[in-house]
């Protein structure tokens, strides 16, 4: 019976080294109780953030001192957390931390709001005074021009005190589908029992019995049909907390909310959809390549994860996965080349499945920690594009931090997906030109255009079911299951309109976390739009390109995320670059249409 293991059984070099943050969980608790403690030194600046320069200069470096020391002791916690979800002293310890993070910002609500009061001319002439205030440029514009959607500091502080309470539906889905859900064994092709998890399910999808493919399908969507009503429940909260927040800050919806955060227009929310949803034809090309290389009369939404090719392709270790990634990114130069391969020998990846473990991947870490990566690797070529895609995050924050002062570091998701997907896109390139075997070409082939897929079209199609239920609850309609199954439903139907959608995933949302994020999903599209822009100016363009794509690596937070592209010379605000991105997917399907012969 295949199963998973338990984090003891997995050997320490392929774990994180979350003890990099704290040496133990004691340190961990003398940290807490500090930076809980600092928060009166912020607080004690209430009501005189614009006295003077010198104020404003001392509340400044109080603050970062305070918020620094802060975000360690979140790393940490989450860190732990996600290594088991059934550890309740470490999701004790993660609630600990997060009730600090909220009673920071708690702390620190009054600062924008009194800032607010200043004029950009009180701002310049404090900086003449005070010269050092000048590395806070970003920060005071990006604060000065949220004026109209700026409370005053109580409603501040509540909004501020509330926001452990707001998360709660994201955070209740996240124990359900995590911690409590399990999901049954199916027989296998072989006659073994096969267990079924969140982090195995789309590998599964990928195996070659299709008879089995349908079993893994059909029990997994059981399974979260047992929890109907209570995902259905968080979801709908979730979307109508994200509502009430937007309203609480004088915006006329949600997604306007989400998307000044950054500073990026609406329009390039819809630009992106409308220029995918007229494309949809790349798309469904794709589908009815799949169904011809299964040779079968209709595709099945248990088809859509299968190779082109036909099997379950190469194993891939971990060991030669590492080698593949960071001979990829040769093209980025030589530092950023040597910078990664360091990080992958200094535990920056915590690599295996383990019961309890947090599906899924991400990159994580603060301004004074290392990157942390977390993965589920499963020994196949997916798995190796995923690594690339964490380390491209990874990568953004070591040069970032490096780059800029604290405040400037932290950059926005628009640009964070591009940095990512830049890896996956040469990952390719690398693969297609130096794979020892035609195998490994042709699975990476066809993985890159699965990326796509997923990202491009799949998350964009995420993307116009957000913005569907939340003009649903802007409008005061019920959002029940039913709706989201019929949402999500017509949707599916509309991008796979020549595949069969069946009834079992119409309720596909309910294991998408990110329909908790509020308006995240459209960035992983928009990011593979900019990042194949950005590798074929590199191509064309050779290090004069890599050069600008570092520097806006390197920029951070310190400009606004279109400026950031700019500087890699990339215009979002034009459809150009999705459409120069399915142009690539197109030519990407023509050549895998004649590689394999389909």
């Amino acid at each position: 019976m295949s199963s998973v293991p338990e984090r003891s059984d997995i050997d320490d070099e392929y774990k994180w080294s979350v003890d990099s943050i704290f040496a133990d969980d004691d340190e961990w608790e003398a940290a807490f109780a500090d930076a809980r403690e600092r928060l009166d030194e912020v607080r004690a600046f209430e009501g005189r953030t614009t006295d003077d320069a010198a104020t404003l200069l001392d509340l400044m470096e109080t603050y970062e001192s305070v918020a620094r020391e802060v975000a360690q002791v979140v790393q940490y916690a989450n860190l732990r957390s996600s290594e088991d979800t059934r550890d309740q002293e470490y999701q004790a310890m993660a609630s600990k931390a997060e009730a600090l993070s909220s009673e920071a910002s708690s702390a620190s609500s009054f600062v924008e709001p009194e800032l607010q009061e200043l004029e950009w001319t009180d701002v310049e002439a404090f900086v003449d005074e005070e010269p050092a205030l000048a590395e806070y440029d970003q920060y005071f514009d990006d604060v000065l021009r949220m004026k109209p959607h700026t409370r005053s500091s109580e409603v501040e502080e509540l909004l501020a005190d509330l926001s452990e309470v707001t998360n709660a539906a994201s955070e209740s889905y996240s124990m359900l589908a995590n911690a409590d859900m399990t999901f049954p064994t199916v027989e296998g092709p072989d006659g073994d029992e096969v267990e079924i998890s969140q982090g195995n399910f789309t590998t599964l999808l990928q195996k070659p019995d299709r008879e089995f493919r349908r079993r893994v399908h059909e029990e997994f969507y059981e399974e979260w049909a047992t929890v109907r009503n209570t995902v259905g429940t968080t979801l709908a909260k979730s979307t109508k907390k994200d509502v009430k927040l937007a309203r609480a800050r004088n915006y006329d919806t949600a997604r306007e909310a989400a998307l000044d955060g950054p500073n990026v227009p609406v329009e390039v929310y819809d630009t992106l959809v409308d220029t995918v949803e007229a494309n949809l034809d790349s798309l469904q090309h794709h589908a009815e390549l799949k169904r011809r290389a299964l040779d079968v009369d209709d595709l099945e939404m248990w088809d859509l994860y299968m190779s082109l090719t036909g099997d379950e392709g190469p194993e891939v270790s971990y060991e030669q996965a590492k080698e593949y990634v960071v001979e990829a990114v040769e093209p980025l130069g030589e530092a950023y080349q040597s910078r990664m391969a360091e990080g992958l020998e200094s535990r920056w990846v915590d690599v295996y499945e383990n019961r309890g473990k947090r599906a899924g991947a991400f990159s994580g870490g603060s301004y004074d920690t290392q990157p942390f990566i977390l993965m589920n690797y499963q020994d196949d070529v997916s798995s190796v594009f995923t690594l690339a895609h964490e380390l491209g995050h990874s990568m953004h924050s070591e040069l970032a931090s490096d780059a800029q002062p604290w405040q400037d570091a932290d950059y926005e998701i628009f640009v964070a997906e591009v940095a990512s997907t830049v890896n996956e896109t040469l990952l390719t390139n690398y693969l297609l030109e130096n794979a020892e075997s035609d195998e490994l070409r042709a699975h990476a082939l066809d993985q890159y255009l699965e990326r796509f897929r997923s990202t491009l079209f799949r998350q964009t199609m995420f993307a116009a079911f957000e913005q569907a239920i939340h003009e649903r609850a802007e409008a005061d309609e019920p959002l029940t299951p039913d709706t989201f199954d019929e949402v999500y439903g017509s949707l599916k139907e509309e991008f796979y309109a020549n595949a069969t959608v069946d009834d079992h995933v119409r309720r596909e949302w309910m294991r998408i976390p990110h329909f908790y994020y509020n308006y995240y999903v459209y960035q992983y599209s928009t990011g593979i739009s900019a990042a194949a822009a950005i590798v074929d100016r590199i191509e064309a363009d050779g290090e004069e390109a890599a050069a600008d794509y570092r520097a806006a690596l390197e920029a951070g937070g310190s400009e606004y995320p279109l400026d950031v592209l700019d500087v890699a010379g990339i215009d979002m605000t034009s459809a150009e670059p999705v459409e120069s991105a399915i142009a690539t997917y197109d030519s990407y399907l023509d050549r895998a249409e004649s590689l394999l012969d389909l």
